[in-house]
């Protein structure tokens, strides 16, 4: 994957939206220090190249469903074939309960995050899943008590870790 060249004012950019969700141009031109026009300028750049791929608000869910059910589950399929991932990855993508959904090596195929409006939900929605017959092998439910922390990772930060490796990576 080729990877876009940003400078400061970029990553400024893309944090602020990060953090803050859509802005107003003079807002976020506020925020990263560029007149309007130009900052806005660098965002229709950013999304273009898709760097931008959408904007959110972080809803507390737990207020406002009594019972939520958020359930982290793991799964191995019984067969690695290109075809069987591709079929229970195209039912996962339609799954609407199914919030999260990486690809691993190792142990287990999938983690998932799963959140229903209650635990009969979440079985539910998990003999579903079966009765498609995905070639599931097996699966893990691990029941989130409580959210210890959920943030977006720190792109400067991200950004500055790499930065050697690519000045390097460049003179090669």
């Amino acid at each position: 994957m080729k990877t876009v060249d940003l400078d400061a004012a970029d990553l400024r950019i893309l944090s602020a939206l990060q953090s803050h969700g859509q802005l107003s141009k003079s807002k976020l031109a506020e925020i990263v220090g560029l007149s309007a026009t130009p900052c806005w300028a660098r965002v229709t750049r950013l999304k273009k190249a898709g760097l931008i791929g959408g904007y959110h608000a972080d809803i507390a869910l737990s207020q406002i469903i009594v019972g939520l059910a958020k359930v982290v589950v793991t799964v191995s399929l019984k067969s690695h074939r290109k075809s069987d991932f591709e079929r229970f990855e195209t039912h996962i993508r339609n799954t609407p309960e199914v919030t999260d959904c990486i690809s691993t090596g190792g142990g287990m195929d999938y983690v998932m995050t799963v959140i229903t409006p209650s635990l009969p939900a979440f079985q539910t929605v998990m003999e579903a899943l079966l009765d498609a017959e995905l070639g599931i092998d097996r699966y893990m439910t691990y029941i989130a008590t409580r959210q210890i922390k959920s943030v977006r990772p720190d792109l400067r930060r991200l950004v500055a870790a790499q930065a050697p490796r690519r000045e390097s990576s460049a003179k090669d």
